[in-house]
């Protein structure tokens, strides 16, 4: 067991729910069965009323000497962010007046919360499903306008509205299935009454599946999207990410071989967080070192969710092509140096890959590269209205549950008592998509990525 489960019946946490450098304004929040004792001994004249702001003094307990003036909100579980009672304090924000305070607590025998504990209690507490945590936390580290968005659908309960209606499915399912079973002989109850539950089922395997496809998408708006840059040596690599990023992010120069590591930079493209990638020419070497790049461009290309393959208009010696294999259908094919135009490739698809000339070294150029990738990851990333799947942990859970289905699906006409069976495998798979399974490990991981005053 974590220690956060094991001090949390018993402890009265508290820890600065703010940033810790010097500001206007704190706020130290204290949760716990002892939340309302603590703070009658900072106050005088009794407790403020619950959920309304009072102005008042804080004061030491033994010497009544003035800590600082705050405002001090008090509230009642359950309704409160933990579900606990709690206390928030919004005190000016000297390091000073935060580190006196905490030394009052601490000597009032309250413990600094961990990491998370804060969102972690309101989840034990029922105050939230780990799918609205997990979105909480995505909101805090959101840093461009979808991963905003996204984080708040999920923090409201789109997921759980999602998960929700697949669990009435299966438990609809589950009750056709076992009524057959408990009540065969029984006049009012149909023949073959399972076979009723095929048609939600097969429907409930499409929205699973369509659910897992769109998925990708999710996790792309949460981690951003990958782009790796690939092309021969003086293609124009360097020259083009210098550009997207509007600063010297790599360094150009007419010397081959002169990129031999990959350089990443970070990019907001339409809201959507985007690492893209330089990466060594592509080409046949004898330097070891440069070979190692060359390999290491190769694996970036492959992993990468886009690749941008440059050609070089002003060469004819068939590099293009070995670049062409390393290109997925969907891809961008950059024709660079088009101010010098010379010749074209005949070997690119048109209908393969998003084709664009441009010259890497003018304004006009670079717009044209950013405009076609704004299209594309619009058209592959958009978002949707619901809140999708957005971590590993949610499509595995996913995954369970529609293998689950679909094996109860082929049970039905044989043995519905193993479709049965197989059901309640998919309602494990959903409890464990809401954290309603013993999955203690992935609390702790997941709770471990919040910062300590939340």
């Amino acid at each position: 067991m974590s220690s956060i489960n094991q001090n949390h019946h018993r402890d009265t946490i508290f820890a600065p729910a703010s940033g810790s450098s010097r500001a206007g304004v704190s706020i130290i929040r204290i949760s716990g069965p002892r939340a309302d004792e603590v703070l009658g001994k900072i106050l005088r004249g009794g407790l403020p009323r619950s959920r309304f702001a009072s102005l008042r003094k804080l004061r030491h307990p033994e010497t009544s000497a003035v800590i600082d003036e705050a405002l001090v909100l008090r509230f009642i579980a359950p309704a409160s962010f933990t579900g606990e009672n709690m206390v928030e304090l919004q005190v000016h924000g000297s390091p000073a007046v935060v580190e006196a305070l905490a030394g009052v607590l601490f000597g009032l025998g309250l413990r600094m919360a961990e990491a998370g504990e804060f969102t972690r209690r309101a989840f034990e507490n029922g105050r939230m499903d780990l799918t609205e945590a997990e979105g909480l936390a995505d909101l805090i580290d959101a840093q461009t306008e979808r991963q905003r968005v996204q984080a708040l659908r999920q923090m409201d309960g789109g997921l759980r509205d999602t998960y929700e209606s697949w669990r009435d499915v299966i438990l609809d399912a589950l009750a056709q299935i076992e009524g057959e079973i408990d009540f065969p002989d029984e006049g009012d109850v149909p023949d073959e009454l399972a076979h009723k539950a095929l048609p939600g089922l097969k429907a409930l395997s499409l929205d699973l599946q369509k659910a897992l496809d769109e998925s990708a998408r999710g996790e792309a708006i949460r981690h951003g999207v990958d782009i790796a840059i690939i092309g021969a040596p003086n293609s124009g690599k360097s020259t083009l990410i210098n550009g997207l990023t509007g600063k010297d992010t790599a360094i150009v120069s007419s010397i081959a071989g002169t990129t031999r590591d990959i350089l990443d930079a970070h990019l907001n493209i339409d809201g959507l967080p985007v690492r893209i990638s330089d990466t060594a020419g592509l080409r046949v070497t004898q330097d070891v070192i440069e070979a190692e790049g060359v390999r290491r461009a190769r694996a970036r290309a492959s992993q990468a969710d886009l690749r941008i393959g440059l050609v070089d208009l002003t060469k004819q010696d068939g590099e293009a092509e070995s670049l062409f294999k390393l290109l997925q259908p969907g891809d961008v094919v950059l024709m660079n140096k088009a101010d010098l135009f010379i010749s074209e490739p005949q070997d690119v698809s048109r209908g393969t890959f998003y084709v664009e000339h441009i010259s890497a070294t003018t304004d006009e150029g670079i717009e044209k590269a950013r405009s076609i990738l704004t299209e594309i990851l619009q058209k592959r990333f958009s978002m949707t209205e619901d809140a999708g799947l957005t971590r590993a942990r949610h499509r595995d859970c996913a995954v369970k549950a529609k293998e689950a289905v679909d094996r109860a699906m082929l049970a039905l006409s044989r043995a519905p008592e193993l479709a049965g069976d197989d059901l309640r495998q998919a309602l494990h798979g959903i409890k464990e998509l809401a954290g309603e399974a013993d999955i203690e490990a992935v609390l702790d991981r997941i709770f471990s990525r919040f910062c300590i005053g939340k």
